[in-house]
């Protein structure tokens, strides 16, 4: 992270990231963090994905089976939404390559 830069502290897997986040974002990356943390959980339970990475991908399958079966049932997903979804995902992802 940038010095002087915002950012929030998520925890996914037992494993902290800091992730840079302008503070009117905040919640809602704390938030899909605490999502994500569940699923990954979920999937490491069910005793068939141990490895991280490949946990994080099959969580990242899930959400987005899920997404798209909302779009189809209610049409396009709000731009508001997409663009929030957009901007979780890009943080997500760079907080797991660290």
């Amino acid at each position: 992270m940038k010095p002087g830069g915002e950012g929030v502290n998520i925890k996914i897997l037992g494993k902290e990231f800091m992730v840079a986040c302008p503070p009117s974002e905040q919640q809602s990356l704390s938030e899909a963090a605490n999502y994500l943390d569940g699923k990954m959980r979920a999937i490491q339970k069910s005793g068939k994905v141990i490895d991280a990475e490949r946990c994080a991908i099959m969580a990242a399958l899930n959400i987005t089976n899920d997404l798209l079966q909302i779009q189809r049932n209610s049409g396009d997903v709000p731009k508001e939404l997409g663009k929030k979804l957009r901007f979780l995902q890009s943080k997500i992802e760079a907080a797991l390559q660290q």
